[in-house]
């Protein structure tokens, strides 16, 4: 999930268990930990391929959350300690007690709720990296999903504004209030996940009910859209052919069209070499459904540019996965979403590769 999700989900699990009256620094401990593991982002400095390699992977493993658990603690106690030097004016109310091991395994909690979120969409996680490097995903909601934000959202802001509310009438308000309202979010987060579970069986279900052009159904994958629960992103493999559409489950109703079949590409000596690659190794272990084409040399893909000779004798091979293939509240993107690219030269060898339209260097 993207970050203000986890972000929001650490705050609302501290204050549904009652962390902050069991120890200080609770709710922070689970807010840093909840969006820890996405401290892989700093792989991007050595380039979109480094990230993409590293992204999920050994921060999402579940052997590493004891140490990221500890990374947390050791960072509030360092905050803590600070605080202490310096003599900080404490609260007229005295705050929970520092319990430095009960935050250890709050955040721990945290921990396990970044990767139950990011195994709910469709790009997956590896808990058991590297001892097993499958990847795991759910497919039951976007990436995106702004039913969560919303419900996580107002269950933090509401307690927010009833505070205000009772300062402006010298109320005294509760010392841990929101807890009620934060229980309800994480319940109703499990609600939506269990009913699009069920919507999800329905679209298999109308799925394998078609006929498809080029045969039998040997894979497929149902993924989600955000906000609508009813609708899915199909992608179907057929010994001769992958084939997308979209379904919706309230009309039982299966659509696509020519342009969302495509043939199995041709083998060629370019996307053998582009497979063999560094590109190539960590985008087929990741992808699902990917598409490896070769679309030809600079002036097939190119022809407003003008190469050198030697630029002229590459070959394009590019890499998308179908699961992505398709538009999002109305959004369209020329390139396909985590698409990649290499350039082939004569020898086989790769002189350049792309991700996401950045260029990695040093790929070849």
């Amino acid at each position: 999930m993207e970050p203000v999700t986890h972000l929001l989900t650490g705050a609302c699990l501290s204050r549904a268990l009652g962390f902050p009256a069991r120890a200080r620094y609770a709710t922070a401990a689970c807010v840093i930990a909840a969006e820890l593991p996405d401290a892989d982002f700093v792989y991007r400095l050595g380039g979109p391929l480094l990230y993409f390699q590293h992204h999920r992977g050994w921060t999402h493993a579940l052997w590493s959350l004891p140490l990221q658990a500890a990374a947390v603690v050791g960072i509030l106690y360092g905050l803590h300690a600070t605080r202490r030097k310096w003599k900080k004016r404490r609260s007229v109310e005295e705050p929970a007690p520092v319990r430095w091991p009960a935050l250890f395994f709050m955040a721990l909690l945290a921990l396990l709720s970044h990767l139950l979120l990011d195994w709910t969409n469709n790009y997956g996680v590896r808990p058991f990296a590297p001892f097993n490097p499958r990847w795991y995903s759910g497919d039951l909601v976007f990436i995106v999903e702004p039913l969560l934000l919303l419900v996580l959202s107002m269950a933090l802001v509401v307690p927010f504004l009833f505070s205000l509310v009772h300062r402006e009438m010298g109320i005294r308000r509760p010392r841990y209030q929101g807890r009620a309202l934060s229980a309800v979010a994480l319940v109703l987060m499990a609600g939506l996940w269990f009913y699009r579970s069920l919507q999800q069986g329905d679209a298999a279900t109308v799925v394998d009910a078609q006929e498809f052009r080029g045969g039998r159904i040997l894979r497929r994958s149902l993924n989600p859209y955000p906000i609508d629960p009813y609708r899915w992103h199909v992608v179907v493999e057929t010994p001769q052919n992958f084939q997308s559409g979209t379904v919706d489950t309230r009309m039982n109703l299966f659509e696509t069209d020519p342009q969302q079949i495509y043939a199995k590409p041709q083998v060629t000596l370019a996307t053998l070499a582009a497979k063999q690659s560094w590109l190539g190794e960590i985008y087929l272990d990741w992808s699902r459904f990917p598409l490896v084409v070769d679309t030809g040399t600079v002036g097939d893909t190119h022809p407003e540019l003008s190469p050198t000779p030697a630029e002229a004798a590459l070959r394009n091979v590019s890499f998308s996965d179908l699961r992505f293939r398709y538009d999002v509240l109305g959004m369209h993107s020329s390139e396909p979403p985590l698409s990649a690219e290499a350039w082939v030269d004569a020898n086989r060898r790769v002189q350049e590769a792309y991700f996401g339209g950045v260029e990695q260097k040093g790929a070849h």
